[in-house]
């Protein structure tokens, strides 16, 4: 049975010889479902649509651009992204990265390498789930399944990054988690050049799952190492 056939990808390129032949290489990669759209509203409107397991998004479109369009997509959805684009230039990457996009292609590309690297976001992203599903805070709680922190019965979706990071946080709870192994987690071992912005998706995660992001109980930094995930039933312990 092939492994990708179920995801929905979705291309938002505005050349349309680009974009015809991503579409025709995933679907000969087994990617059944490969939707595209060339402008920020037509991606929108599918995204709306369709539950789109990972976007591929260009960052120059006619009517807008990446940056912003990643930004609404972040409303209502927490898949994974990956920028495809001309802008190529370290600031651009930065900021990229640091949106919480889960990796960043300069064109030109090679197209094996994005199908690998598109595979590699979809493995850690819906890969084996944790068996618990839900992480007891303070005032709130994580809901893995939903990929969400829930607070007084309303939702604060988890972007894919925040989702991979809490999750390994979760599954060694209370203990170290090195800054290897969270960039590990999040993406892949081609991390490196990545480790910078961990912190701005910690303090992202920490605006979602404390009462006071900058006096943290939860996501406990250990200067020089790395970060402990501290729940609700173990704090007296501590």
């Amino acid at each position: 049975m092939n492994e990708f056939g179920k995801y929905r990808i979705l291309l938002i390129e505005d050349e349309k010889d680009i974009r015809k032949m991503l579409s025709e290489l995933l679907q000969s990669e087994g990617f059944d479902y490969v939707f595209t759209a060339d402008s920020c509203a037509k991606a929108l409107k599918t995204a709306y649509e369709q539950p789109i397991a990972l976007f591929v998004l260009d960052i120059m479109l006619p009517d807008g651009d990446g940056f912003s369009l990643y930004e609404d997509i972040r409303h209502f959805s927490a898949a994974p992204v990956i920028f495809l684009t001309a802008k190529g230039r370290p600031e651009d990457k930065i900021k990229g990265l640091g949106l919480g996009a889960d990796d960043y292609i300069v064109k030109p590309f090679l197209t094996g390498e994005l199908v690998l690297r598109i595979k590699a976001v979809l493995r850690r992203t819906y890969g084996k789930a944790t068996t618990d599903t839900k992480i007891m805070l303070a005032d709130r709680y994580v809901d893995l399944e939903k990929a969400a922190v829930i607070k007084n019965d309303k939702e604060i979706s988890l972007t894919a990054k925040e989702f991979l990071l809490i999750k390994k946080l979760y599954e060694n709870k209370n203990k170290i988690v090195t800054n290897d192994a969270l960039c590990m987690a999040a993406w892949g071992d081609g991390y490196y050049g990545y480790e910078n912005t961990l912190p701005v998706h910690i303090r992202h995660l920490r605006e979602k799952t404390e009462l006071k992001p900058s006096s943290p109980v939860h996501i406990i930094t250990v200067k020089g190492l790395g970060y402990r995930l501290v729940v609700k039933d173990e704090q007296d312990n501590i």
